[in-house]
């Protein structure tokens, strides 16, 4: 039992550090998409930008295989359904998180970014899905 909060915990505590990044690199975006001709500027939040990905893909990684220690070795979720639809929502979250890490790629090679309009309506439909996640671990209504 204690072994299985252990994991719990840090798969919770590296599924939190990974959706700061998800919610933070579209704000980066905005701010890059808004600097305009201000060179420093952009070339401090590409820097920011760059390592908040790594960061990310580094904290996901934890928390994928933490989760997938509680799903094999201690079977939480398995043959129930809340647990499908989480993970739908998740690799949903995941895809996000890496478009968004490729629009800030594209910049280093010369591309454009969406409108800051765009991207700040972009930048709200991770909530909606983390909520969504939150409800389905909590609440298991299937």
């Amino acid at each position: 039992m204690q072994s299985y909060l252990w994991v719990k915990t840090f798969h919770v505590v590296f599924v939190m550090a990974w959706m700061a990044a998800v919610f933070y690199l579209p704000r980066i975006l905005v701010n890059l998409a808004e600097a305009g001709a201000q060179a420093q500027v952009a070339e401090r939040l590409q820097l920011m930008g760059r390592r908040l990905y790594r960061f990310g893909h580094v904290m996901f990684g934890l928390a994928f295989l933490l989760g997938l220690a509680l799903w094999l070795h201690f079977g939480v979720g398995k043959g129930t359904g809340w647990l499908h639809a989480k993970l739908g929502l998740v690799v949903l979250l995941l895809v996000y998180f890496v478009v968004t890490g490729r629009w800030l790629k594209g910049l280093a090679k010369g591309r454009g970014l969406p409108s800051s309009r765009a991207l700040r309506w972009f930048n709200e439909l991770p909530l909606l899905l983390f909520i969504a996640v939150v409800y389905l671990v909590l609440g298991k209504p299937f």
